[in-house]
């Protein structure tokens, strides 16, 4: 019976399972592979897979697929979690580290005491704000896409469009738990305005320099945290004159908190941990 090695990590309970193609070159059907291994009850049980390959134009490369087997284009958590793997792994020593992703050249920077990354922080590049970018069904109005209007089921929800290379959209709300996010989650994240879905984020801001939010990851449901989920809402915040911009946001999530930073330069940058849960193999 044929089995591939994998490892399982998360970022603040958003978990992946990672198969380090250096150390393992067969080929499968990777989405099909996503759907089963990710499954909580017959699977390993994760948001996804993330496979680490060489890349001819980085350091790495990383192919994200969600848990429902859709490929996405950049996951935040995953990739500090990526960053931790190669270093631990001895695949490389760098500390600083460019890594090709369906969302362009992403660039991880790591904190290492003794061996081992403690942290990550994670170089998001510029927010996309222009509606062909993240991308809308409506291509007319303002850029940004600020309380764009969304009606579902007689009700007209006013979100604020952001793609981190993956397409987000951010509400606001007094209360994120009082949100039921289980039910109208899917439904706006196959909602016609976003004709390649999106990633749904409710958002309440505490003060100045904090928010709590939740999401509902596209292809994956309710996660307990989301790297480039978490990008998008503080620059939502500050697209909305909630928060303010060059100093670092706390975003509480259910999993823990990242900070996360939209810089003056343009560039967005999170920071966070990265654990290690365990390593087996799956029988095929």
């Amino acid at each position: 019976m044929k089995t591939i090695p994998f490892t399982k990590m998360h970022g603040l309970g958003n978990d992946y399972i990672y198969i380090d193609r250096f150390s393992y070159p067969g080929e499968h059907d990777w989405p099909e592979l996503a759907r089963r291994m990710s499954d909580r009850h017959f699977g390993v049980g994760s948001d996804g897979l993330i496979l680490i390959e060489p890349s001819e134009i980085a350091d790495f490369r990383m192919v994200f697929f969600n848990a429902d087997g859709l490929e996405g284009e950049m996951c935040g958590n995953g990739m500090r979690c990526f960053a931790k793997y190669v270093y631990e792994h001895g695949l490389t020593e760098k500390t600083s580290l460019v890594v090709e992703t369906k969302a362009g050249l992403i660039k991880p920077h790591l904190t290492v005491k003794d061996g081992i990354v403690e942290t990550v922080s994670v170089d998001m590049g510029n927010p996309r704000l222009k509606r062909a970018e993240i991308p809308l069904a409506k291509l007319d109005g303002p850029e940004p896409a600020i309380n764009e209007p969304i009606e579902l089921e007689g009700q007209v929800f006013y979100g604020t469009a952001v793609s981190m290379g993956n397409p987000h959209m951010v509400f606001f709300v007094d209360d994120v738990w009082e949100v039921e996010l289980d039910k109208i989650g899917p439904k706006l994240e196959f909602h016609p305005m976003f004709p390649q879905r999106a990633n749904i984020e409710f958002v309440a801001v505490k003060s100045r320099n904090e928010i709590d939010m939740r999401i509902w990851e596209r292809g994956s449901g309710i996660t307990l945290a989301s790297g480039t989920g978490s990008s998008a809402s503080v620059v939502a915040s500050i697209l909305n004159g909630k928060v303010d911009r060059g100093v670092p946001v706390k975003v509480n999530l259910q999993g823990g908190t990242l900070i996360v930073e939209w810089k003056h330069d343009g560039h967005v940058w999170q920071t966070g941990p990265a654990t290690m849960v365990f390593k087996g193999e799956y029988y095929l």
